[in-house]
């Protein structure tokens, strides 16, 4: 199940970041919700190094920095939450919000002119980093708020991708004293990701094939999907 959640890891780095939700809750069933985000965090971040460096020559820096700022501190509250409270009670909240902007999302698909301008407002950037921040300090779950964000501002997949990989790769990056801080790293974690991690590329591999085989709108349709799924899968839907 590990090796199947570890080759998760590498898919969803690939642009199909609705897959995330394979390794969350593979991980999550074999060692615990709360462990389970300690033993994620190091694989994922091989996973961003991995996608910067074969995908991440067509960064926006632009969206990494709008993003980013909203996001650290978004990190900081999920960091306060997870020490005091169950992060269980707040992932219904996190899915539901998701669902509804795949829900907003959707109709922009339908109707391009539909609120068009709010997807590069600063007050949508800021709710989708704290968002984003939130949800992956509770339960590195934040690959569909950001693939939602990506999407919502029609970059094409070849920048979304390498975008996602640099924002993902400082954020987690940042995440990684407050894990240890939690105790959720330790050297019996790393012995872990350290048996795990050439499967994390072997996935990040197989995506990318997938991905460039996948046209434009497809994959745009294909992603909106995958986070709809994600989310039902937040609040338990199934």
């Amino acid at each position: 199940m590990l090796l199947v959640g570890a080759l998760g890891i590498g898919i969803s780095k690939s642009g199909l970041a609705g897959v995330s939700m394979v390794h969350v809750l593979v991980f999550a069933f074999v060692f615990g919700a709360r462990a389970s985000t300690g033993i994620l965090l190091p694989l994922l971040i091989v996973g961003d190094g991995c996608a910067v460096w074969l995908l991440g020559r067509e960064v926006v820096w632009s969206y990494v920095r709008r993003l980013l700022p909203p996001a650290l501190l978004g990190v900081v509250i999920g960091w306060l939450l997870l020490g005091r409270l169950d992060e269980a009670a707040f992932r219904p909240l996190i899915g539901s919000i998701i669902l509804v902007l795949c829900c907003g999302q959707l109709l922009r698909m339908w109707r391009a002119d539909l609120l068009a301008h709010v997807p590069h407002t600063a007050w949508f950037s800021w709710l989708m980093g704290i968002l984003t921040g939130v949800t992956t300090m509770l339960a590195n779950a934040a690959g569909p708020v950001v693939a939602l964000y990506l999407l919502a501002i029609a970059l094409p997949k070849t920048q979304l991708i390498a975008t996602a990989a640099w924002f993902f790769l400082v954020l987690n990056c940042v995440k990684v004293p407050f894990s240890m801080q939690l105790g959720l790293i330790d050297r019996s974690t790393l012995w872990v990701n350290l048996v795990l991690a050439p499967c994390v590329l072997l996935g990040l591999l197989a995506g990318r094939w997938i991905v460039r085989k996948i046209p434009q709108r497809a994959f745009d349709s294909l992603l909106l999907v995958f986070t709809a799924v994600a989310a039902l899968r937040l609040i338990d839907a199934f």
